[in-house]
């Protein structure tokens, strides 16, 4: 359907030639026409006759703006629910923050619930909260959504102010690197996601200062699985590299490696030709700067 679907009735394809000058594109279609718009498109009138006319416009306005209908309906019931009007007031809104309607499929695509949200006590704290928490100018509110669109979907006062006051007793101050580089770690959970990331570092051995250490040399700490990740790979540093915790300490950027992609083979290539490298020369080189680590060992060697 997507490809018979290619030119969106709710939002422009092109962006303003100009972000920093430009206004947002506001959607102006009025809701009357939309649906008169709706109902003339030759797919709706081939749609499912079982189906109320209220969820075809609904149903057709999503698929015309890129977005996977079936799944975005799966993740928010809700929308069966929602009225066009209340669905297209969420769009403008949007687009009044200076969200490109070219973003908007991603986003909403991600973040269906965002299309069910009240745009007076959910959406627009969030907006109040990049402005006067993180001091996100208007302008940039774009940059930090696209990285984040969890953001619009998380309680300020139950989520996103707690998880920054925690960060920040931990010791992040530069919030310009929380807005634009890692948002993600405040949409996580402080008791469920945060605190037994730290706790787990702790238990292998570290301190509770030498945890906070690693983890703001690496936030990216705060977002690998427990089970998935910290285990395996701290498993095989210790009985396959045969490492000391003290190189993790040094090098938390450790974890951030794909194990069976990049440790283990260069570990394992580096092992055969009885080559010993440091961890952050061994995984941070590009592939062919490896290779010519391990010709110039070999040079030396013979």
């Amino acid at each position: 359907m997507s490809a018979a679907l290619s030119s969106s009735l709710y939002i422009s394809p092109k962006k303003p030639s100009c972000p920093q000058q430009s206004q947002p594109t506001i959607l102006s279609t009025k809701p009357t026409s939309i649906k008169t718009t709706l109902h003339s498109h030759p797919l709706f009138s081939v749609a499912d006759q079982s189906v109320t006319l209220q969820m075809k416009e609904k149903i057709l306005c999503l698929e015309l703006m890129g977005i996977d209908s079936g799944k975005a309906l799966s993740l928010n019931p809700c929308l069966c629910s929602a009225s066009l009007e209340s669905i297209e007031s969420v769009l403008h809104f949007l687009q009044s923050k200076g969200i490109y309607p070219n973003d908007l499929p991603r986003i909403l695509g991600m973040c269906p619930k965002i299309l069910t949200s009240d745009v007076r006590t959910e959406l627009h704290p969030v907006f109040m909260f990049l402005s006067n928490d993180l001091h996100v100018p208007e302008n940039a509110f774009r940059r930090v959504i696209k990285k984040c669109p969890r953001l619009l979907i998380s309680s300020v006062e139950d989520q996103l102010k707690p998880a920054l006051f925690y960060l920040q007793r931990l010791g992040f101050k530069d919030l310009e690197a929380l807005a634009y580089q890692d948002p993600i770690l405040l949409v996580s959970s402080v008791e469920n996601t945060l605190i037994p990331k730290l706790r787990f570092l702790e238990s292998i051995g570290y301190s509770r200062a030498e945890a906070i250490g690693m983890i703001l040399r690496c936030p990216a700490l705060f977002t690998f699985s427990i089970e998935n990740n910290f285990k395996p790979k701290l498993d095989y540093f210790m009985s396959g590299i045969k490492g000391k915790l003290e190189n993790l300490k040094e090098f938390p950027q450790y974890f951030a490696f794909s194990l069976e992609k990049r440790i283990k083979p260069r570990h394992l290539e580096s092992k055969e030709r009885g080559l010993e490298l440091p961890l952050s020369l061994m995984l941070k080189s590009t592939d062919e700067e490896f290779e010519q680590l391990l010709t110039k060992h070999s040079s030396v060697s013979n």
